[in-house]
């Protein structure tokens, strides 16, 4: 789909595989992250989950892609990620199936996020877990974060975007 104008043209997989249209998610503001279980940067699963539970009924919607790309950092399955993330941190927001964030086998969705919010000196490589994307309510990109900017970081920019 890399013809794609918007999010909500994607569809992604679910936990399992089952397919989720991102189209489910119009007209609220979509925080896209690479995850991973076993990173230095781990912890930010937990700063997630609190935009998540401040900003949820004004209509964010946080989306984690649990990524094995950067160090062997996301070796579970699904369901060991999903648990792991609920102990430890406590996430409810949805996280999705195991995916690729570069090379050929690239997600589709962060082939044409990275296009859209291309990163420093516009690489559009994806260079670390915990790669944040902002979505706008009409499905354009906002803005990208890298791995070092932390959730909390990002609370001005949803809280702007959430009430235009």
């Amino acid at each position: 789909m890399s013809g794609a104008a918007n999010f909500y043209e994607f569809a992604v997989s679910a936990p399992g595989g089952a397919p989720l249209a991102l189209s489910q998610y119009r007209g609220r503001v979509v925080l896209v992250v690479n995850t991973a279980s076993q990173c230095g940067f781990t912890p930010q699963y937990t700063a997630l989950e609190q935009l998540y539970r401040q900003y949820q009924q004004q209509g964010l919607v946080v989306l984690g892609f649990p990524c094995n790309q950067f160090g062997g950092q996301e070796p579970g399955t699904d369901a060991e990620i999903a648990t792991f993330c609920e102990k430890n941190h406590g996430v409810t927001f949805p996280l999705l199936h195991k995916i690729e964030v570069n090379g050929k086998h690239a997600e589709p969705l962060f082939t044409f996020l990275k296009t859209q919010a291309p990163g420093i000196f516009g690489s559009t490589a994806i260079k670390w877990n915990f790669t944040k994307f902002l979505i706008k309510k009409d499905g354009s990109v906002f803005r990208r974060y890298a791995p070092t900017t932390k959730p909390e970081q990002i609370e001005a920019d949803i809280a702007h975007l959430l009430a235009l």
